[in-house]
Order: C-alpha cells, then sequence, then structure tokens
C-alpha cells in the first residue's frame, strides 16, 4: 500500500466517512422506497434458486425516469482532499441502498442478479459494515475496480450469465467471502 493511499485512508477515518456513507444510503434507501415495486413475478423465477425467498420478497426496484443520481453531498469535500476516481452516481447503471435498488435503466436479468448480490452482502453485513468494506475497498484498490464487493458481485453475476440454469447460492458465497475475510 502506498504512502498516499495510507494517507486518505487516515483521512477517511478521521472524516468518518464510513458513516456518512451509512447514513447517505439509509437516507437515499427511503428516498426511494415509495417509488420502487416489489419483483415481478418473472424476475423472481429466474432469481429463484440463486437467491433466498426472504430476499426476494425483500428487494424492491425503481427505474429512473428523466432524472439521474446526484452525488452525495460529501462527494466534493472528498474531491477538495485529494480524492479521485470517485464515482459519479450519474453515470452509473444502477446502485442499491440496502435492499432498494435504483437504476437509470430497464433492468435487464444480468444488471438485476449484480444489484441483488448486493442485497445480499447488506443482509448479510448490514449497512454500516457495507459502508465500511466498500470505501475501504475503494480506497486501498484504488477504485471502483479494487472493491472486494463489486467483485465478488461480478464473479458471482459471471457465473450467472454463463448458465442461468445452474443454481447456486449466493448467501451461501457471500457468508464464504465473510468467513474467509476476502472483503
Amino acid at each position: 500500500m502506498t504512502r498516499g493511499v495510507k494517507i486518505q485512508l487516515l483521512l477517511a477515518r478521521i472524516l468518518c466517512v464510513p458513516a456518512l456513507v451509512t447514513r447517505y444510503i439509509k437516507a437515499q434507501r427511503n428516498k426511494f422506497l415509495f417509488q420502487a415495486s416489489p419483483l415481478t413475478s418473472a424476475q423472481r423465477d429466474v432469481m429463484s434458486g440463486f437467491f433466498p425467498r426472504e430476499l426476494l420478497d425483500l428487494a424492491r426496484i425503481v427505474v429512473l425516469d428523466g432524472i439521474r443520481l446526484k452525488n452525495p453531498p460529501f462527494h466534493g469535500l472528498l474531491k477538495t482532499l485529494g480524492f479521485s476516481n470517485l464515482l459519479d452516481l450519474s453515470q452509473i447503471s444502477a446502485i442499491t441502498f440496502d435492499y432498494v435498488i435504483v437504476s437509470h435503466q430497464t433492468f435487464t436479468n444480468d444488471l438485476l442478479f449484480h444489484e441483488l448480490v448486493h442485497v445480499e452482502q447488506y443482509r448479510q453485513l448490514g449497512i454500516r459494515r457495507f459502508s465500511e468494506l466498500y470505501v475501504r475497498g475503494f480506497l486501498a484498490g484504488g477504485g471502483y475496480d479494487g472493491i472486494s464487493l463489486e467483485s465478488n458481485a461480478h464473479e458471482l453475476g459471471s457465473r450467472f450469465e454463463a448458465d442461468d440454469q445452474d443454481r447456486f447460492s449466493v448467501a451461501e458465497v457471500v457468508a464464504q467471502w465473510i468467513q474467509r475475510d476476502k472483503f
């Protein structure tokens, strides 16, 4: 780990960035919950066998129409302090706020699967721990590609995309990553 990354990690801790991210996630979940819908029966059918029924019952989705997500209020502060490669939320396909998935585009099965992996990660880790791991991964890994939570979702998504009939338990794989401290 470079000296610069160590300094950024220290700054993130001092600034309580995971706490800011946690508050932001909860606020966004609550903001979009009222307009979000349960998964359709077709979506549930495709995702069953990969995710527990309770998670599929809990998950909510919304596709934004004519608007884009804005970056969180603390985004500018982090940029001013030298944090680079910050995610621009207006440019992403979708983002998961706990169990509410917000998308800028119509959900494909692949996109929904990826975001449901994050719902499972939130379910097992909790919002606070998810936030800590996301921030740490982002800073230590030099950006989005260094976030282990995303690596886990991409790895599982690749398995799904290769054969969406070959069922496996996302919950078990996420639990294994947690046990092995891979996040």
